[in-house]
C-alpha cells in the first residue's frame, strides 16, 4: 500500500529526500548549541575569559543561523514535496476513476469518491509533510540529545530511563484510544458530502415542497456527529499536554536535585563531577528529549488519522475495471445488427434475482425497434449491454455478428451512440457540448445534427446562437431543450446504432414525431432503438418489444401487438382513451 502511494512522489523525489537531510542538519545544530553554551559558561563567564566568550559566542550565533537556514530549507522543501505528492495522487485517482465502468462506479458512491479526492488527499498531504519532517526530526533529536546528555553525565541519564518509558506508555495508550474515532470520522464525511450533494441536486424539489428545515436538520445531524467525534478525540488527546508537562517538570526537579548535589560535591570541577554549564546543558537536553517524544506522539496521531484515508485512496488506485478489451480486439463494427442469445443479467452476484432473464432477440441493420414496459422492467438495462456498459451474466450479446466482448471497447462505443435517461450537459458553449459527439465537427455538421433533433430553431432564438453558454448540468435550458441537444450530440458521432433511452419524454408529441420522421429519412441505415413511455413514440417502429419483469412479454409490430398482447393493449387504450 505504502509502495503504491510512494509512486505518486515522482518528480518531487529530490525535494522529498533533501527535506529530511536539511532536518537532520537542523537537529544537529540544535543539539550542538547546549554544548557550546556549556563551554561558554564554564570556561568563559565563570573564569572571566573574554576570548572564550567571544569565540563561543560567535560559534553560538553560527550554529543558530545554520539551524535557521536548515529549518527554513526543510520546511520549504517539505511543503513543495507534499503539495506535489497530493497533486500527483489526486491526478492518479481521478484518472483511475475515468477507467471505471458502471459496475465500479456502483461500488463507490459519488459522495465517497469526492471525499476521497478532497478530504482524504488533504489529510494524506499533511501526513506526508509531517513524515518527511517531524518523523525525521523527533527520532533524531531523541537519539542525539540522549547521547549528548549521556556523555555529560550517565548518572543523570538514569532519570530519563524512568520517565521516558512511563510517558511513552501513556501517550501511545491515548493514541490507540483515538484511532477508532478517526476511522469513524472519515466514513461520516462521506455521509456529509452525500447530504450536500443530494440537496444541491434536488434543490428545486426542496424549495417546491418547502423542506428547507428538514434538509437543514439532516445536515446538522451529520455535522454534529463529526463535531462530536472530533471533540471526543481532542478531549482524549488533551491529556497528553498535562502528562507531558508533568514529565518535563519531574525531570527538571530530579536533574536539579541530583545535579546540584554533584556540583557541590565536585566543587564545580568537571573532572570530578558536574559543572554549572553541564547542568544548564542537561536542562536543555531534557526539554529537547521530552519535547521530541511529545512531537513523536503527535506524528503517530497524524499517522493514525491518515490510516483511514490511506486505505480509502488505495482502494480507488487499485480498483480494477471489470470490463477490458481483449488481447487481440476486433477494431471495426461491420454493421448495426444486434443479437441477444439467451441473455440473462444481474447487477451483483449477491442479487436475489436476475434483472434480465433469457432474452433472445435479433435486430437487423437499419431497423427501428421500440421498447415499452413498466417501471423496473429493465428496459435501460437491456440496451446498456449493447455498448458493453455491463457484461451479460449469461448468454452472448452480438453487434455486427461479433460478440461485444471481442471488440475494442473504444471502437465498439464509438459506433453505438446512446442518449441516456438522465440527460447531462457540461458547462461551456452549445458548440462545446455538441463536439462531444465529434471533436472535429464543422459548423455545418452541427447545424444539420441539430436540425434532425429539432434543436436548431430554439438555438437560433438565443442571442448568442450556438455560442450560448450552458451552465453546469444544463440548468439554464429546459428539459426538452436539453434532450434535443443530447440527441444532436449523439447524431454527430454518425453511429451504426443509435439508442434513445426515454430521451424524448420532455418534448411534445409533435416534436417527437418530427424527430422520428427525420431519423427515417436522414439516417435509414442506422439501427435505432427507442425506449419510450408513449405508444405514439414507437407505434411506427419496425419491431416493438414489451418487457415485463426483465423478460420479453411480447414482440411484434404495432398492429400485431394490439391483437396479441394484453399489456400493450392496456397501455395503448390508457393513453388514447383514458381522457374520454
Amino acid at each position: 500500500m505504502i509502495k503504491r502511494l510512494a509512486k505518486c512522489i515522482r518528480q518531487y523525489k529530490a525535494a522529498a529526500i533533501l527535506s529530511p537531510l536539511c532536518m537532520i542538519g537542523e537537529v544537529y545544530m540544535e543539539v550542538t548549541i547546549p554544548g557550546v553554551m556549556s563551554v561558554l559558561v564554564d570556561q568563559g563567564i565563570t573564569l572571566g575569559n573574554m576570548a572564550v566568550v567571544y569565540r563561543q559566542g560567535a560559534l553560538l550565533v553560527l550554529c543558530a543561523l545554520l539551524s535557521l537556514l536548515f529549518g527554513v530549507g526543510s520546511a520549504a522543501l517539505a511543503a513543495y514535496a507534499a503539495t506535489g505528492f497530493s497533486r500527483n495522487l489526486r491526478h492518479d485517482m481521478y484518472h483511475q476513476v475515468q477507467t471505471f465502468d458502471f459496475a465500479n462506479i456502483d461500488k463507490f458512491s459519488t459522495s465517497s469518491i469526492v471525499t476521497r479526492l478532497t478530504t482524504d488527499v488533504a489529510n494524506l498531504q499533511m501526513a506526508f509533510q509531517m513524515m518527511i519532517r517531524m518523523a525525521i526530526r523527533c527520532p533524531m533529536m531523541l537519539i542525539l540529545a540522549t547521547i549528548s546528555a549521556y556523555r555529560i553525565s550517565p548518572r543523570l541519564c538514569l532519570v530519563y530511563c524512568v520517565v521516558l518509558p512511563l510517558l511513552a506508555v501513556v501517550l501511545f495508550y491515548l493514541i490507540n484510544k483515538v484511532r477508532t474515532i478517526f476511522d469513524r470520522v472519515f466514513k461520516t464525511y462521506d455521509k456529509l458530502n452525500d447530504v450536500v450533494q443530494e440537496n444541491l441536486h434536488g434543490i428545486r424539489v426542496v424549495k417546491s415542497f418547502v423542506r428547507e428545515e428538514r434538509e437543514n436538520q439532516k445536515f446538522t445531524d451529520v455535522s454534529a456527529s463529526i463535531y462530536k467525534d472530533f471533540c471526543k478525540a481532542e478531549r482524549i488527546m488533551a491529556f497528553s499536554s498535562p502528562v507531558m508537562q508533568f514529565a518535563v517538570y519531574a525531570c527538571i526537579i530530579a536533574i536539579s536535585y541530583i545535579g546540584a548535589t554533584m556540583i557541590v560535591g565536585s566543587g564545580n570541577n568537571a573532572a570530578f563531577g558536574l559543572t554549572t554549564g553541564n547542568l544548564n546543558s542537561m536542562f536543555t537536553y531534557t526539554s529537547q528529549i521530552l519535547m521530541s517524544l511529545m512531537m513523536l506522539s503527535m506524528v503517530f496521531v497524524m499517522i493514525t488519522m491518515s490510516r483511514a484515508p490511506l486505505h480509502r485512496t488505495y482502494e480507488i488506485l487499485t480498483e480494477e475495471p471489470t470490463l477490458h478489451s481483449p488481447e487481440h480486439p476486433v477494431q471495426e463494427v461491420k454493421d448495426g445488427s444486434i443479437d441477444f442469445e439467451n441473455v440473462s443479467f444481474r447487477y451483483s452476484e449477491h442479487a436475489d434475482r436476475n434483472a434480465l432473464e433469457s432474452i433472445n432477440l435479433h435486430i437487423r441493420p437499419g431497423q427501428t425497434v421500440g421498447i415499452l414496459g413498466g417501471t423496473g422492467s429493465s428496459k435501460s438495462t437491456l440496451v446498456q449491454l449493447i455498448p458493453r456498459l455491463y457484461d451479460a451474466t449469461e448468454g452472448v450479446v452480438k453487434v455486427g455478428g461479433v460478440d461485444v466482448r471481442e471488440y475494442d471497447l473504444e471502437a465498439l462505443r464509438n459506433q453505438v451512440s446512446m442518449v441516456l435517461q438522465k440527460n447531462v450537459l457540461f458547462s461551456g458553449s452549445i458548440k462545446d457540448n455538441l463536439r462531444w459527439g465529434d471533436q472535429n465537427a464543422t459548423d455545418e455538421q452541427m447545424v444539420h445534427a441539430c436540425q434532425l433533433a429539432c434543436a436548431d430553431e430554439f438555438i437560433r432564438s438565443f442571442p448568442d446562437g450556438y455560442d450560448t453558454h450552458i451552465e453546469q448540468g444544463g440548468s439554464n435550458v429546459s428539459g426538452g431543450q436539453k434532450q434535443r441537444l443530447c440527441i444532436a450530440r449523439a447524431l454527430l458521432k454518425k453511429p451504426k446504432i443509435l439508442i434513445l433511452d426515454d430521451s424524448t419524454s420532455a418534448v411534445d408529441t409533435h416534436t417527437d414525431a418530427m424527430i422520428r420522421k427525420a431519423f427515417r429519412e436522414e439516417i435509414p441505415n442506422t439501427t435505432k432503438i427507442i425506449i419510450a413511455q408513449r405508444v405514439a413514440s414507437v407505434e411506427d417502429a419496425d419491431l416493438i418489444l414489451v418487457l415485463d419483469g426483465g423478460a420479453i412479454a411480447a414482440m411484434g409490430t404495432h398492429e400485431e401487438l394490439l391483437k396479441t398482447s394484453p399489456i400493450y393493449q392496456e397501455v395503448y387504450h390508457s393513453q388514447t382513451k383514458g381522457g374520454e
